[in-house]
C-alpha cells in the first residue's frame, strides 16, 4: 500500500477508471454561469457546461477551490491514512490560482502536503498526475516522484485551435474591435501552452485550412522528437474532429492509447465551442 496519497483538480483530463484504480482525489473547481455556482464535474459535467456557455447571457466565471476546501480534504486524507504523505498536484498558475489555494492550506494542515504547480492543464496536467500515481503506488518516494514529475512537466506540450474569437473578447484578452474584424475576416487561431503555464498565440489565418496548417504543424513537431510517450486530444463540443485527430495521430503512433476527452471549463471558457487541442509528452 503507498504510503504517498495523490490530489488534483478537476481541470485534469482523467477517465473515471484512472482515477479508481490509482486512487486520485479529485477537488473541483468552481464555475459561475448567469449567477448560479457549479462544482465542475460534480454538479455540472463538461457536455452540459458547453450548453450552457453557448447560452449564458455573459462568459461563465471560474475559481479556484477555496483553501478551506483544500485543508478539509487533506485532514480528511490525514486522518485516514495518520502516516501518510499527500502530493497535491494542480493546473498551472499561469491559468489559475489553484496551487496557490492549495499552498496556503498545506501550511494550514496537520497533514504532511507537498504541492506542485504542472504548469499545465488537461491530459497534460494528467500526464503528471498519473506517474506520481503509478509511481505511489510502487512504492516510491516522494523526492523520487518530484524529480520525474519535474522531466514530465519540462518535456510535456498543449496545442490549441480554435474558431471565433468571442470568448477572448468577452474574456478581456482581445478588444472588441480585434475580435469584430476577426470574425468578420473568418480569422482563426492557433496557441499554445508556454513555459510559464500561460496560454500563448502563436498563429492567426483566415479559414479552416489555417487550422488545418497549424495542426500539421503540431504534428510535424510531434515527428521530430525520438519518442512520443503519451498523447490525449481534447475538444470543446467538437467529438467527431477530435477522434478523427486521434486516428490521424495513431496511425503514426499505433502502439499509444489516445484518450479523447471533453475539456473542462478553464480552457473552455478562453477558446468557446469549437476548439481541438493536441497534448502530448516527448523526449
Amino acid at each position: 500500500m503507498s504510503n504517498i496519497k495523490i490530489v488534483t483538480d478537476s481541470a485534469v483530463a482523467l477517465t473515471p477508471e484512472e482515477i479508481k484504480q490509482y486512487d486520485i482525489t479529485v477537488i473541483p473547481l468552481t464555475v459561475q454561469i448567469d449567477g448560479v455556482v457549479y462544482e465542475d464535474g460534480v454538479t455540472i459535467q463538461r457536455d452540459e457546461f458547453l450548453e450552457k456557455m453557448t447560452t449564458s447571457h455573459s462568459l461563465p466565471q471560474t475559481s479556484q477551490p477555496s483553501i478551506g476546501k483544500f485543508q478539509a480534504v487533506y485532514e480528511a486524507i490525514h486522518k485516514k491514512n495518520p502516516d501518510s504523505e499527500i502530493l497535491s498536484l494542480h493546473i498551472s498558475s499561469g491559468l489559475s490560482g489553484t496551487v496557490h489555494a492549495a499552498d496556503q492550506a498545506a501550511a494550514l494542515s496537520a497533514a504532511k502536503v507537498t504541492t506542485f504547480d504542472t504548469l499545465n492543464a488537461d491530459r497534460a496536467q494528467a500526464f503528471c498526475v498519473l506517474a506520481a500515481a503509478k509511481m505511489a503506488q510502487n512504492g516510491a518516494t516522494m523526492s523520487e516522484i518530484l524529480i520525474e514529475i519535474k522531466k514530465i512537466r519540462e518535456h510535456s506540450h498543449t496545442f490549441l485551435s480554435f474558431t471565433s474569437l468571442d470568448n477572448m473578447v468577452a474574456g478581456g484578452r482581445l478588444s472588441k474591435t480585434s475580435g469584430l474584424i476577426g470574425n468578420l475576416l473568418n480569422i482563426k487561431v492557433g496557441a499554445g501552452v508556454d513555459k510559464t503555464g500561460s496560454v500563448e498565440v502563436i498563429t492567426k489565418g483566415r479559414g479552416m485550412k489555417a487550422l488545418s496548417k497549424f495542426n500539421d504543424g503540431v504534428i510535424a513537431k510531434m515527428q521530430a522528437y525520438s519518442d512520443i510517450l503519451a498523447i490525449g486530444v481534447s475538444h470543446a463540443g467538437v467529438p467527431e474532429v477530435a477522434e478523427k485527430m486521434a486516428v490521424r495521430l495513431n496511425k503514426i503512433w499505433p502502439d499509444i492509447k489516445i484518450e479523447v476527452m471533453t475539456t473542462g471549463p478553464i480552457i473552455s471558457t478562453h477558446t468557446g465551442v469549437g476548439a481541438l487541442a493536441i497534448l502530448y509528452h516527448a523526449r
